[in-house]
């Protein structure tokens, strides 16, 4: 009978054998080139595929680990007088191996390390102490750079990660084999893995592609799980004055610029979602008008915009639900303006919004509900339909008015390319067609597809680091927006703004991310 070893117990005989392995015992990793790297007693050796040496490094060390392709890479070893990571360009075609710069000297001396090679192509080094203090370091340029500190089992010896499943795993002594997830963006998580256990299968998704953010803002001024939801105003005489409202949980409301600078902050309490309509027709006048769930008093906060964006509260409207958390704008073609809010327990609210005089108001105009938490929504004003998120479940659609029936048709399941929790939305309104973008939370991708039916799938994008302007990727998000109004320069195609869970390069409280569209609709062909 044929004998199967699974990856997991593979994995864990390479863990278990790096931590038996002797300070001088001689470590070799094949070159996809054809040559191999050797660690021994006397230094690291770079030779072809024929076992000619090409290149000698003298030094005392042990674990090595390589990232190369066609030969050319990184390579990390840990030098065993003074306990500090060593990496070196590794380049075969040349017989080099050349030293690189040095990471800055950690407060702890270092016990385990090893490479990782992300979907993005960037290298990455987790280095980890006796303790069990730990770091995530950027391999690239011509100085590494912090990514995140996180913490691994005490003693953990020796390290290996599996690039193709994102997942780093460390042996805790007594205990077992613990795996991590490996990408920097990524939650603090892990699991305990037992010997001969069979490694859960990758989902068949389709391939997730990589852009890169343009800018990002000002971290809001708390730490934790503060910035939430965004939303984009278009200025009406220059676009490269618009503004981006960002929701801070725990405070209220950001202001921002198109740069990222914070423009200004309205302290009105818990806010949980934002969204904005402009133009709309009020008593006989235009307004740029915003709403926010408001979760301190379950109410609906209004603001106005002047000619310029500054932003000041108008109004607030009981919702009478007992747990206010989404909300979205619909502007009907017939005018006027309504307001779709949820609670945790899955229950909607429609009310129009009207204005007499100096006077708001609003009124209810139908109820609905879902079989559980719901948050995201988006209107399509132009076909009057209505997305909304039911995070473990999917995106289900509806007819959008108030005075219509609230029967609902599931668009897109969690599964093959929404993994739970369904967050934020937003539609693309371009002249080729629109397109409704959702967040994927549960793997940090965002989900492209057709905001009319039949509600094709055009595809997936992660958002990755923009290394020239020292900008981290997204991961976690909640919510996000995009408009298709030309704002000048990078964004002459429209911007997209991603809320950003764990804030990274280094670790700080969160923010928002901008991404030109014209970049996604590239990379999704669209």
């Amino acid at each position: 009978m044929q004998k199967q070893i699974t990856r997991a117990a593979a994995l864990l005989c390479i863990l278990a054998a790096a931590a038996a392995h002797a300070a001088h015992a001689a470590d070799r990793i094949a070159l996809d080139g054809g040559g191999a790297l050797s660690l021994d007693k006397h230094g690291l050796q770079l030779t072809d595929a024929a076992g000619k040496e090409l290149a000698r490094l003298p030094m005392r060390a042990k674990q090595l680990d390589v990232r190369a392709t066609k030969g050319s890479g990184i390579a990390v070893v840990l030098d065993s007088d003074t306990q500090h990571a060593l990496p070196i360009r590794v380049d075969l075609r040349r017989g080099e191996l050349a030293r690189m710069a040095p990471l800055p000297q950690q407060p702890f001396g270092l016990e385990g390390l090893c490479l990782f090679r992300d979907q993005q192509g960037l290298d990455f080094l987790f280095v980890a102490a006796k303790d069990g203090q730990a770091e995530q370091w950027l391999m690239h340029g011509a100085t590494p750079q912090l990514v995140r500190r996180l913490s691994m089992p005490p003693d953990a010896g020796q390290c290996k990660v599996d690039d193709a499943r994102h997942t780093l795993y460390a042996n805790e002594e007594g205990v077992g084999t613990w795996a991590y997830e490996a990408n920097s963006e990524a939650a603090p998580a892990r699991r305990l893995l037992k010997v001969g256990s069979r490694l859960p299968a990758a989902p068949a998704a389709s391939t997730a592609v990589v852009v890169e953010p343009r800018a990002q803002t000002m971290p809001v001024a708390r730490l934790g799980d503060v910035a939430d939801d965004p939303a984009i105003w278009v200025h009406p005489a220059d676009a490269t004055r618009s503004r981006v409202l960002g929701t801070n949980k725990k405070q209220g409301l950001m202001v921002y610029d198109l740069q990222g600078k914070q423009q200004q902050f309205l302290d009105v309490g818990r806010l949980n979602n934002v969204d904005l309509r402009q133009g709309v027709n009020m008593d006989g006048k235009p307004f740029d008008l915003a709403v926010a769930s408001q979760r301190d008093d379950n109410s609906v906060v209004l603001f106005g915009f002047d000619a310029d964006g500054k932003v000041a509260e108008l109004a607030r409207f009981a919702t009478g639900l007992p747990e206010v958390y989404g909300i979205c704008l619909f502007q009907p073609r017939s005018g006027a303006l309504e307001v779709i809010v949820n609670d945790k327990g899955g229950a909607f609210r429609q009310f129009r919004i009207a204005r007499s005089g100096e006077a708001w108001s609003s009124t209810l105009a139908r109820e609905f509900r879902v079989g559980s938490q719901p948050e995201g929504c988006v209107a399509d004003d132009r076909n009057e339909r209505l997305f909304i998120g039911e995070e473990k479940r999917g995106v289900w659609t509806l007819a959008a008015r108030g005075d219509q029936p609230a029967v609902r048709k599931m668009v897109l399941g969690v599964g093959r390319d929404l993994h739970a929790d369904v967050e934020g939305m937003a539609i693309y309104e371009g002249e080729k067609g629109a397109y409704l973008i959702v967040s994927s939370q549960g793997d940090s991708s965002y989900v492209v597809l057709d905001a009319l039916a039949p509600y094709k799938v055009r595809g997936r994008f992660k958002v990755g680091f923009n290394l020239a302007e020292g900008i981290d990727g997204t991961s976690d998000t909640d919510g996000l927006d995009v408009t298709s109004k030309n704002l000048g320069g990078a964004y002459a195609q429209g911007m997209l703004v991603i809320q950003d869970g764990y804030k990274r390069m280094p670790d700080g409280p969160q923010n928002f991310k901008y991404v030109p569209w014209e970049d996604v609709a590239k990379a999704l062909k669209l």
